[in-house]
């Protein structure tokens, strides 16, 4: 009996030891303690982890009703997740100064030479004949301006050739106005069939000074370019409808390109473009923006945009692929870079540096990506340091959750200047 009397009294000393030490261990705004690599580990003393080894961490406890007359740095502090110096170090977080830069952007988009369709002609047999000769070999040719580039022999055609020289002579031998006033309105319906088949004013001009109608009609280019299409062949006989040959100019070039439609609100008609190939890789050729096609291709989510560009060598050839450069100057404005956001739904998370291994999420809104950093609307301050690796910090899950449910709480949070 005695002895059982010893033993409860013992164990009632070692009762409020235990307690003591359990109290003293935890600090009042410590709520446990717990490993960065194993968040699942919590303990009420500081130690090691029974997982990994490593020195558990203290999370602090959360301050879910603030009270009205809790200032700005109290409620910053209760949002603050602590991650060691040396643990920074070893999971590789990396920081970086929010700066005011210039905002100059580039947007690159890939696109097609194309011929412009407006500088673009076919020669459509407006006569029944036979192609006398071929001036040009093959689709492909050069031609200079008023080149010649076949010859049509027509009987309609010569029929209405000697009936304008014949009105020519009867003009010229009219004696009285009366006489006169027949063979003029008669010369300009011979004239004007003969425009409809594709004589030009040149021809006929020669054709009232000479007064010798031609066996065949010559077609002649109406620019300098290049032949497209050659159907007709030397000797075949034409009908009315017929094509005969396509000549395309291309002193000035369409480039299609296709930018995606997040990128649609900064384009704009006008705007100077760098254009460079692989066949000329040292040269660059200047366009302007001259079309921004209002349909987008459901699949690619993408919408193409015409280029103009002046092409006065030839250089540049329709299906030939280009780069297309749009340089942009947008004035300046507070940058930070990609890798310090963190999206976590519609919200945008950074992590300011407070020093000594404190970091505070602030929510922030973001303009538009420039290169490799978003612009900063709101959230951050100019020479604030912050977390430019911000996806390391899922090592310190536990802590960053907790501080996102806080940051939610406060309405103020992430309106700061």
């Amino acid at each position: 009996m005695k002895t059982v009397q010893i033993f409860l009294c013992a164990l009632l000393l070692v009762i409020p030891a235990c307690s003591k030490t359990t109290t003293r261990g935890k600090p009042a705004n410590v709520d446990y303690y717990t490993c960065t690599m194993h968040p699942s580990v919590h303990s009420e003393t500081p130690g090691k982890c029974p997982i990994c080894g490593m020195d558990l961490v203290a999370v602090l406890k959360r301050q879910t009703s603030p009270s009205p007359s809790a200032n700005d740095e109290d409620a910053n502090a209760a949002r603050e997740i602590v991650v060691p110096v040396e643990r920074q170090q070893q999971i590789g977080v990396t920081y970086a100064t929010v700066e005011r830069l210039p905002l100059n952007h580039t947007l690159r988009a890939v696109g097609m030479v194309d011929a412009d369709v407006q500088r673009h002609w076919t020669f459509v047999a407006r006569v029944d004949g036979y192609v006398e000769k071929l001036f040009i070999t093959s689709a492909g040719a050069l031609v200079d301006k008023n080149a010649p580039l076949m010859s049509i022999y027509s009987p309609d055609l010569l029929t209405t050739a000697r009936e304008l020289v014949m009105l020519l002579r009867m003009r010229d031998e009219a004696k009285s106005k009366a006489t006169l006033e027949t063979p003029t309105r008669l010369i300009d319906a011979a004239k004007s069939r003969l425009r409809q088949w594709n004589v030009t004013d040149e021809q006929i001009a020669e054709l009232e000074q000479k007064r010798e109608p031609s066996q065949a009609m010559t077609l002649r280019s109406p620019f300098r370019g290049a032949v497209q299409e050659l159907p007709a062949h030397q000797g075949v006989n034409v009908k009315v409808g017929d094509r005969l040959i396509d000549i395309v100019d291309l002193s000035v070039v369409w480039v299609w390109a296709e930018f995606y439609e997040s990128e649609l609100s900064m384009l704009q008609a006008g705007q100077r473009v760098t254009v460079s190939t692989n066949a000329y890789p040292n040269e660059r050729f200047d366009g302007e923006v001259a079309l921004i096609n209002p349909f987008l291709d459901p699949a690619k989510r993408t919408a193409k945009v015409r280029v103009d560009i002046p092409n006065p060598d030839f250089k540049l050839r329709p299906g030939m692929y280009a780069n297309v450069e749009l340089g942009m100057k947008m004035g300046e404005g507070l940058t930070v870079p990609v890798g310090a956001i963190m999206p976590t739904g519609d919200r945008l998370i950074a992590f300011v540096d407070k020093g000594n291994g404190r970091i505070e999420p602030r929510l922030v809104q973001l303009g538009e990506k420039i290169g490799d950093r978003y612009e900063v609307k709101s959230g951050l301050s100019e020479g604030e340091r912050v977390v430019a690796s911000a996806n390391f910090l899922i090592d310190a899950e536990s802590q960053v959750q907790g501080a996102l449910k806080t940051l939610t709480a406060d309405p103020h949070a992430g309106h700061r200047p």
